[in-house]
C-alpha cells in the first residue's frame, strides 16, 4: 500500500494527513492527529510511518475531505536544509564547470521552505531568478559518522519534490557573488506535495521534469546523478549531524535558465515541476515589493 504523507491547511496551521489508495483505485485522505500533532522529526524517528500503516489497517484514522485546503510542505519546518550542487554532469557542463569529484555542499535557511502551490515571490531587484527541480531526501533517524552507504540508506525516511530557486546574479558573478546569497531568498524552497516513504520509492530511477508556461525546460532521470541519495547521506554524515526531519535537496539536472537557452522567471510566469511517483508542484510568480 503506497502511502503519501501531507500537511493541509493555512500556513502555520497545517494538519497532518496520510493519503492512501482505496480498493477502487481512488485515494482517500485520513487525519493523523490521533497519532501526531505534525509530520516532523519526532514523528518520523518514532516509527510514525509504520504506526500509520497499523492505524489504517485497523480503521482507527478518520477520513477527511481535502477540498479547499491549502497544501503545505509535507514536513514541518526542518532543523536543517542541506543542498548539493552540480550533482548532474550535464548541469555542471551548462554551468561552465567540471563535474565535481566530491559532493558540493551548501546550506539554505529553513525559512525558505514553502508550500508546493504557494504563490512565489521574485525578489524586488532580481533579474535572474531561476528554477531547479530536485529530488528531496527527508531524514528519519540521526545520521552521524555512518560507517557505510548501506547504513546511510537506513536513515532515509522518504522522498519529495523540491524547487531550489536561485538568483544567479546574487549567486555567481563578481566579488560579492555567493551561493548563500543566491539560494536564501524568501519562499525559495517549495517542497512537496507529499512525502513518500523510502520503502516505496526507487530514488535512483525517477524522471524529473520542469515546465515554464507549459514549455519543457528540464527532463532527466535521477540515474544521471553523480552522487546517489544514500551516498550523499553517508558523505554528509562525516561532516555534520543529520537529524530526523532534516531535508537534503540533491541537485538539479540540465535545463535551467542560467544555461542561456531560456529566459529567467518573470512575474506572471507559471513553473511546474514533477518527479515520477512524488507528485507535481505549480507556482505562479509575482514581484515582491520593497518594504
Amino acid at each position: 500500500m503506497t502511502l503519501k504523507f501531507a500537511r493541509l491547511g493555512s500556513a502555520g496551521n497545517e494538519q497532518p494527513v496520510v493519503i492512501a489508495p482505496d480498493a477502487d483505485g481512488s485515494e482517500k485522505y485520513f487525519r493523523l492527529t490521533s497519532l501526531t500533532q505534525d509530520i516532523d522529526g519526532g514523528f518520523l524517528a518514532s516509527g510514525g510511518i509504520e504506526r500509520t500503516r497499523e492505524a489504517l489497517n485497523t480503521g482507527k484514522l478518520p477520513e477527511i475531505s481535502p477540498e479547499g485546503l491549502r497544501v503545505g510542505a509535507p514536513v514541518a519546518r526542518p532543523g536543517a536544509v542541506v543542498a548539493i550542487g552540480l550533482n548532474y554532469a550535464a548541469h555542471a557542463a551548462e554551468s561552465g564547470v567540471a563535474a565535481p569529484e566530491a559532493p558540493v555542499v551548501f546550506l539554505k535557511p529553513t525559512n525558505t521552505i514553502a508550500g508546493p502551490f504557494d504563490a512565489a515571490p521574485i525578489p524586488p531587484s532580481s533579474e535572474k531568478y531561476d528554477w531547479e527541480v530536485e529530488l528531496a531526501i527527508v531524514i528519519g533517524r540521526e545520521a552521524s559518522y555512518l560507517s557505510s552507504v548501506a547504513a546511510a540508506a537506513e536513515c532515509i525516511a522518504g522522498f519529495a519534490v523540491a524547487n531550489d530557486l536561485s538568483e544567479r546574479e546574487y549567486q555567481i558573478p563578481g566579488a560579492a557573488g555567493q551561493w548563500t546569497k543566491g539560494k536564501s531568498l524568501p519562499g525559495s524552497t517549495p517542497l512537496g506535495p507529499w512525502l513518500v516513504p523510502a520503502s516505496e520509492v526507487d530514488p535512483n530511477n525517477l524522471r524529473l521534469r520542469t515546465l515554464v508556461n507549459g514549455d519543457a525546460r528540464q527532463d532527466s532521470v535521477t540515474s544521471d546523478m553523480i552522487f546517489d541519495p544514500a551516498t550523499i547521506v553517508h558523505h554528509l554524515s562525516q561532516y555534520m549531524v543529520l537529524e530526523p526531519g532534516d531535508v537534503i535537496i540533491t541537485g538539479t539536472p540540465e535545463g535551467v535558465a542560467m544555461s542561456g537557452r531560456f529566459p529567467f522567471i518573470q512575474p506572471g510566469d507559471v513553473v511546474e515541476l514533477e518527479i515520477e511517483g512524488l507528485g507535481r508542484q505549480r507556482q505562479e510568480y509575482f514581484r515582491a515589493e520593497v518594504r
